[in-house]
């Protein structure tokens, strides 16, 4: 079966039935009609093939990339502009999306990038509080609740057909802490590599973002020259 296939009856099976605190909203962009018929003109465009991809996992989805468009790391812009898919969303730039695009750019563009590697997140829905993006990691009581979730959406993606030699994480930090720990308990993946935050590059450390995007590629290229 093509990735795209199993990648859009993954969203379209996406929910949560756990109790979450109080005041935690799930951000679920698959259960829209308009965001996922541009994850079925994406998917079938860039994963109409059965060839096995590494996965790249960031931690949530974002209300301004992935929480309108359902594809991690894709604005509304760049889903327009870089990869000839229209749209009637809100022009509204995501931070992260801006330096992964240049990333995919650099690597030798989209077909590319997406024939190798797919995107996914620790968490495939996002959550919001008082109207502002929650990471499942900042509240203890959301990070136990979604535990089961996330070891579940992980062994399914990784059913696609993944190729389980080395994952990439988004983030060194409680991201990368968090799944380690993880996959140390349930062999997920043989090798987990992290990389520097797209958002923490593009607020804090813009200046030096191509030596960031080096350091991507030489990662994404030479792996067994990253792991112990």
């Amino acid at each position: 079966m093509d990735y795209s296939k199993h990648i859009l009856t993954f969203f379209k099976g996406l929910h949560l039935t756990h109790k979450l605190p109080n005041g935690v909203e799930v951000m679920n962009p698959y259960q829209n009609e308009v965001a996922f018929a541009l994850c079925k003109k994406f998917y079938n465009k860039y994963y109409n093939n059965s060839k096995p991809r590494k996965i790249i996992l960031g931690i949530n989805p974002g209300r301004f990339g992935a929480g309108l468009t359902g594809i991690p790391f894709t604005d509304p812009v760049k889903l327009e502009e870089e990869c000839g898919i229209q749209n009637n969303l809100t022009k509204k730039r995501e931070l992260s999306a801006d330096f992964i695009y240049l990333m995919i750019n650099a690597f030798g563009g989209k077909e590319i990038f997406y024939n190798q590697f797919y995107f996914g997140s620790v968490s495939p829905l996002g959550f919001t509080k008082d109207g502002k993006n929650l990471n499942y990691y900042d509240d203890p009581k959301l990070q136990k609740a979604v535990l089961p979730f996330i070891i579940n959406t992980i062994n399914i993606q990784i059913n696609f057909g993944l190729n389980t030699e080395v994952a990439y994480c988004l983030g060194e930090g409680k991201n990368y802490k968090f799944l380690t720990k993880l996959n140390a308990e349930h062999q997920f993946f043989k090798n987990i590599i992290p990389l520097s935050h797209p958002r923490f590059i593009m607020q804090y450390r813009r200046k030096t973002m191509h030596l960031f995007i080096d350091d991507y590629l030489k990662k994404l290229n030479d792996p067994e020259s990253f792991v112990s």
